[in-house]
């Protein structure tokens, strides 16, 4: 096909897929009920990408044949145009919110071409690349390729603007990967970086890692090493009762799951060579007073809150022995 060819056809496939909604209708979709979280249960992130004011989903973008996702990696590929390579990964990002499309892309090569774009330095690019990859992470052998690229994006999070897009669109993709236990020691030698986030973020950047680290925090592979990791100063606040919801709900299942570990593990020989302001030191060295700072919380008016601090305090009991 031309040069000349190639851009009409774009042109055409961007119209039918660009601005469609589709991701933000997904992620209404995906929100619609509230999801019990228990022990051991994770976290997934909604689907990447700009919100639209409709919520229509159109068949056109579901229904792209395989040439039409040939024909745009082709242009993706070739293209050095900053602005069309944008609009050409929101396109992406609208059709891989379908999972019909999610071994098509896969299967032509695409989770390489939109990973290389993963180095640009354009945060708007980089943002629609790491948003692509976050719908297409959904598919558990597209996560096999995908997880080639979770240092490169974990080293993003940590090293961009703190509570930017970028920043946001990489915890979402590493949030669906950390689902599995399969890549968490991909990600361990980040979690002191993650813990800063924390104190640093704001409660959406808090969110999104707490979810992380919530799904970390299930695997007792993981226990140890977070244990060990310095526990950011403002930690011990985020059992306040004052402060967001969906930052302390994360707060208590993270301290839950790391407090049943600790009590599953039975050859656990002791960490008292962990540091005084290791996260094992802030929550454990005196499971007492973690009890206390958390009967509050059994009075709470929100269901959730009070199961989730139940649960912490159960766990403890076993340490207490």
């Amino acid at each position: 096909m031309s040069p000349a060819g190639r851009v009409t056809v774009a042109r055409n496939l961007l119209a039918l897929a660009v601005g469609t909604g589709v991701c933000y209708c997904v992620y209404r979709a995906l929100s619609a009920g509230r999801r019990k979280r228990g022990s051991g249960a994770r976290d997934r992130a909604p689907p990447g990408g700009p919100e639209s004011r409709s919520e229509a989903i159109p068949k056109s973008a579901s229904n792209l044949e395989r040439h039409d996702l040939e024909t745009l990696l082709q242009i993706l590929s070739s293209n050095s145009e900053a602005s069309a390579q944008e609009q050409i990964l929101i396109t992406f990002c609208n059709i891989s919110a379908f999972s019909v499309n999610h071994d098509i892309i896969r299967n032509l090569d695409g989770i390489r071409i939109i990973g290389g774009f993963l180095s640009h330095a354009d945060p708007k690019i980089k943002a629609g690349a790491l948003n692509v990859l976050n719908n297409l992470s959904l598919n558990l052998p597209n996560q096999e390729q995908i997880q080639a690229f979770i240092n490169e994006v974990l080293k993003d999070i940590t090293e961009c603007s703190l509570n930017s897009e970028v920043q946001l669109a990489g915890l979402r993709l590493v949030i669906n990967m950390s689902v599995t236990n399969k890549y968490h020691e991909k990600m361990e030698d980040y979690i002191p970086n993650l813990l800063n986030l924390l104190d640093e973020g704001n409660d959406t950047t808090k969110i999104h890692t707490l979810k992380l680290l919530v799904n970390m925090s299930a695997n007792p592979l993981m226990t140890r090493p977070l244990l060990a990791s310095k526990a950011p100063p403002l930690f011990p606040s985020l059992f306040d009762g004052s402060i967001n919801r969906d930052v302390l709900i994360r707060v208590l299942s993270f301290t839950a799951n790391l407090s049943e570990n600790l009590a599953k593990d039975q050859q656990y020989d002791g960490p008292g060579y962990l540091k005084e302001d290791s996260i094992y030191a802030v929550l454990f060295k005196d499971p007492a007073v973690l009890q206390r700072n958390l009967v509050a919380l059994l009075l709470f008016p929100d269901m959730e809150i009070k199961e989730e601090a139940y649960r912490c305090i159960r766990s403890t009991e076993t340490l207490l022995m």
